[in-house]
């Protein structure tokens, strides 16, 4: 068919004017012209005279069929250009809305709420790590335990953190935020509770470890949880403040040990099969803050980054406004209105290469384990003094003598005992050896590390004490002896087991974080990440070095002060840019997975550092400065966060 825009001329070869110009041009003719090869023909043609042959739109502005059609094909072209872009950059312009609708909610009421309730969830982490240390003086006395058993209580806890960390972190990303934290310390009430009641070693250790199970999911989930409703520049400084909360954890175990241990009566018993010490009481305190944690939070709404991540876009809206409302209303403005219409989707995908940054922070986790030698390395100090003030009897022959006084820190060799009564007394840290008993009479006996090594006793009885046949007798010789009424329990010597010094060591530690806490809240936003965290280990591993020069009790607490000091900024660095570094879908896995491997680093130092106390303190130290001086310079090739929104 011949083009009918290439020439006007009628079929008896008449030229007609045209209308329009440029590339298409319109005859004036009666009928329309024709269109494109797939339109139909029009058939206006018909009936009308030559006269009437214009195009009866041209002088009322109306525009051609044939340019609608193009007008219409070229805005759905560019319709569908524009939602490929958009499909393009969903991901970039999501966390670009976010930290938005952030800045326009502002820093007020709402955040500091959930500051307060998240900082006494990170309080109650804090509690765990010293509630255990501190009863198990009081509580392997209660339960009889060995120093095996000892040692695995003590470490149970940091075992079921390091499950917890990881296990809570993984499930925040999956079930959200508040939903986890409402679990975890769920979890730590309860198996916290039910621990001080517990009357065996098996049971109570069990309570314990899931008692650290839960709240072990409080510190990544805490950070994750507030950094999503912070915007950029407040993260830094308030993630910094939320750490002083661990702090006070410390302060507020030391404190309330210090105020309720040393009181034995504060307890109760049920006969001779249910006691309830001090040191049962101090458990049971040590759970308030986890409780006061866990009703704050039912009254928190869940993170809106979160919801955006699983397309709950409605819920994130109406928290976003729920945010936006609360702080403006509590500035004095209510009338401000939330201008949000619609949230951005996500395309949920995240950036693998950072993943490797974060593991160079690993080294700073013997922290853990020059933390617990500190205190060990007192005792042992302690201990040393103790034994060298041991006196020593040799070859003395006692007759008929009442002993009504404390027995302490003695020695007695080759001595005899006749005709002697020791009643209502204590025995701590006595040893007999190859000594004579004859005719004696012990009653109601309370001993502490005491024990007869090749002795021969004759004709003596042994009336309601704790100095049983099978266990403080090695080697001896029994004529004609009996027990009558043996204590059930083991004795709870509270005037040596918890002595002042190691409640004020723990308190002062504690303390001295405050200064590299605060250190870091004023300078994380304004100098950077990475020299807090590099500038303070470094630091850490002078104050190090210098434990060489500790040779009594009070210049080991001077350093162990001064290094919690200086390692506090770090910590606080860390866990700010662990926030930063990885996206909402994976941001608490990577933190419980962190949080897991200094847990893990704690067990396996603490165990190590253990075995050199009173050996050599060369080895925990070059050890402890050598992870920190290289993690203090691999801290500096991680990425800058400062000013980089959450992705």
């Amino acid at each position: 068919m011949d083009d009918p825009y290439q020439n006007n001329i009628n079929q008896q070869g008449e030229t007609y004017p045209t209308y329009g110009g440029g590339e298409y041009t319109y005859p004036y003719q009666a009928d329309y012209p024709p269109q494109e090869e797939e339109d139909a023909a029009s058939d206006v043609t018909e009936g009308h005279d030559e006269d009437e042959q214009m195009y009866e739109g041209e002088y009322q502005g109306i525009p051609h069929p044939d340019e609608i059609k193009e007008a219409r094909r070229a805005a759905r072209r560019e319709a569908r250009m524009k939602a490929r872009m958009a499909a393009e950059v969903e991901e970039e312009t999501l966390p670009e809305q976010y930290e938005s609708i952030m800045e326009d909610c502002g820093h007020g009421r709402f955040q500091w709420t959930l500051f307060t309730v998240l900082g006494l969830a990170l309080m109650a982490d804090g509690v765990e790590c010293f509630v255990v240390s501190f009863a198990l003086p009081s509580a392997e006395k209660d339960m009889c335990l060995s120093n095996a058993d000892k040692g695995m209580l003590g470490l149970i806890v940091y075992v079921g953190m390091m499950i917890g960390a990881v296990l809570w972190g993984s499930l925040a990303d999956k079930l959200g935020r508040r939903q986890c934290l409402l679990y975890a310390l769920a979890i730590n009430c309860i198996f916290s509770f039910l621990s001080c009641f517990a009357q065996g070693y098996g049971i109570f250790i069990f309570l314990r470890l899931c008692s650290g199970i839960g709240i072990g999911g409080s510190v990544p989930i805490v950070y994750t949880y507030f950094a999503e409703f912070l915007q950029m520049d407040k993260r830094g400084e308030h993630l910094s403040w939320l750490c002083l909360f661990w702090m006070l954890g410390g302060l507020y175990a030391s404190f309330t040990a210090w105020g309720i241990i040393p009181h034995y009566g504060w307890g109760f018993s049920m006969g001779t099969e249910f006691q309830f010490h001090s040191w049962r009481v101090f458990v049971l305190v040590c759970f308030l803050p986890s409780v006061a944690a866990l009703a704050g939070l039912v009254f928190m709404p869940e993170s809106p980054r979160f919801l955006l991540e699983t397309a709950r876009h409605d819920e994130a809206w109406m928290i976003l406004k729920q945010v936006h409302d609360t702080n403006w209303r509590a500035k004095g403005e209510p009338e401000r209105v939330f201008h949000v219409k619609m949230l951005i989707l996500n395309s949920n995908r995240t950036d693998p290469s950072k993943a490797a940054h974060i593991h160079d922070c690993d080294e700073f986790t013997d922290y853990y384990g020059l933390g617990a030698w500190f205190p060990d390395q007192i005792k042992y100090l302690q201990f040393e003094e103790y034994e060298s003030n041991v006196k020593i009897f040799h070859r003395e022959k006692v007759e008929r003598f009442h002993f009504n006084f404390t027995l302490q820190n003695q020695v007695h060799k080759e001595g005899q005992y006749i005709h002697d009564r020791f009643i209502n007394i204590e025995i701590r840290n006595v040893k007999f050896e190859e000594s004579l008993f004859e005719n004696c009479y012990f009653e109601d006996i309370r001993s502490t590390d005491t024990f007869f090594e090749n002795c021969t006793l004759k004709n003596t009885v042994f009336y309601n004490t704790d100095l049983w046949e099978d266990s403080k007798f090695i080697n001896c010789k029994l004529e004609n002896t009996t027990f009558l009424h043996p204590k059930k329990g083991c004795h709870l010597n509270f005037q040596e087991e918890n002595d002042i010094l190691i409640y004020l060591v723990s308190f002062l530690g504690s303390l001295s974080v405050l200064p590299g806490n605060i250190l870091a809240c004023l300078l994380m936003d304004k100098i950077g990440r990475l020299k807090i965290i590099g500038g303070s280990m470094l630091g850490s591993a002078g104050c190090t070095f210098f434990v060489f020069l500790c040779f009594s009790q009070w210049a080991v607490v001077l350093f162990h002060c001064l290094f919690f000091a200086a390692s506090a900024a770090a910590w606080n660095g860390i866990e700010v840019i662990t926030v930063e570094l990885y996206p909402a879908s994976k941001r608490a896995t990577a933190f419980g997975v962190l949080n897991g491997t200094c847990k893990l680093a704690a067990i396996i130092s603490t165990f190590t550092f253990g075995k050199f106390i009173g050996i050599t303190k060369i080895i925990p130290i070059i050890l402890s400065l050598s992870a920190l001086v290289c993690g203090g310079l691999l801290a500096f090739k991680l990425p800058e966060t400062r000013e980089v929104i959450l992705q």
